[in-house]
């Protein structure tokens, strides 16, 4: 059997990639077979075609890892998941195809109220924003949340998380446009960083107190900016570098401050802790059933438009999540 797929074969950039008629792929005992309905992008994408991020597939392989389908084929060894179920699944590549094998730890059985595109848009922010705010930093009701990058897929996860535990939320974004869907997602606070002084601003929402969380998936100047507003006993929450550049940080202001650097390497807890991502999945399935967490698709594209969205998430453009529908 033949199926579309979209192919990295050599660092570049999305331009740099090709749609090509390749054979499908044959599950082994411990996977399932799914015909994809929909990839959901993100931006350590990007950086894996590109050759930066910490994994390098051997080429050519097939970019995104975050899929919501129909299972095909199911391995010899499966007995809880069956043939024409409705999944969301996590498969680190091989997502923009019409077909992937996933492991079935990674396999996650979805509601028929959730539509494809959905679930193939909420794990990998949602599961970041989850993990990261409740287990890592252990956010409180009643406490601040910045949080950075608040228009994108992961940041505006992160606000619709932080408002349903209680927290209130100082939101930055480069946009009026990303902060307008912030406020939307229930930001108090909104700051244009291109324009304003986050580190005063903050100072002045928060009554010179500061953050209690930082939820900081940008680094560089953000990240250094963000020591000088953290609270009392905050916990500066490391997501990411989309900024470009790795920080370091003063020991001497965590001391003075008794705050925390908090690290989230959320994909880490499928090798490391599988109960704690899997736990935190199935409970963010039952919180967007009862209507508390509401993901955003903001833009849809086909799969051989896959580079065209890509781009759109390289250049920081996107507002929420961006999906591929792969077979509508």
């Amino acid at each position: 059997m033949k199926m579309k797929a979209i192919l990295c074969k050599k660092w570049g950039t999305p331009d740099d990639l090709v749609l090509e008629e390749i054979s499908s792929p044959t599950p082994k005992d411990h996977e399932v077979l799914i015909s994809v309905k929909a990839t959901g992008l993100n931006f350590p994408d990007v950086l894996m075609i590109a050759g930066k991020y910490q994994a390098k597939p051997p080429f050519p392989f097939i970019p995104c890892g975050e899929v919501s389908g129909i299972i095909k084929a199911v391995g010899k060894n499966i007995t809880h998941l069956k043939e024409g179920m409705r999944v969301a699944a996590l498969c680190g590549v091989g997502g923009l195809a019409e077909e992937v094998c996933v492991a079935a730890t990674n396999v996650l059985p979805i509601p028929d109220d959730i539509d494809f595109n959905t679930a193939a848009a909420f794990m990998v922010v949602y599961g970041t924003a989850h993990v990261g705010l409740k287990h890592r930093a252990q956010l409180k009701k009643g406490e601040t949340l910045l949080v950075h990058g608040a228009g994108g897929g992961v940041g505006l996860a992160a606000i619709d998380i932080g408002k349903h535990m209680g927290a209130k939320i100082v939101a930055t974004a480069s946009s009026a446009e990303k902060l307008a869907m912030a406020q939307k997602y229930g930001a108090d606070t909104l700051i244009n960083y291109i324009e304003e002084d986050f580190v005063e601003k903050v100072k002045i929402a928060t009554n010179d107190k500061g953050a209690d969380v930082i939820f900081d998936p940008v680094g560089g100047d953000v990240f250094d900016k963000s020591l000088k507003i953290l609270n009392w006993e905050g916990r500066l929450l490391i997501v990411g570098f989309a900024g470009g550049r790795i920080p370091e940080a003063p020991a001497n202001l965590l001391l003075l401050k008794n705050a925390s650097l908090v690290g989230l390497f959320w994909g880490n807890y499928a090798v490391k802790n599988p109960t704690i991502l899997v736990g935190s999945l199935v409970e963010l399935l039952k919180l967007m059933q009862e209507g508390h967490l509401k993901p955003l698709v903001s833009q849809v594209f086909p799969l051989e438009k896959s580079a065209e969205a890509l781009k759109i998430i390289e250049n920081r453009q996107a507002i929420g999540k961006i999906v591929v529908e792969v077979q509508p």
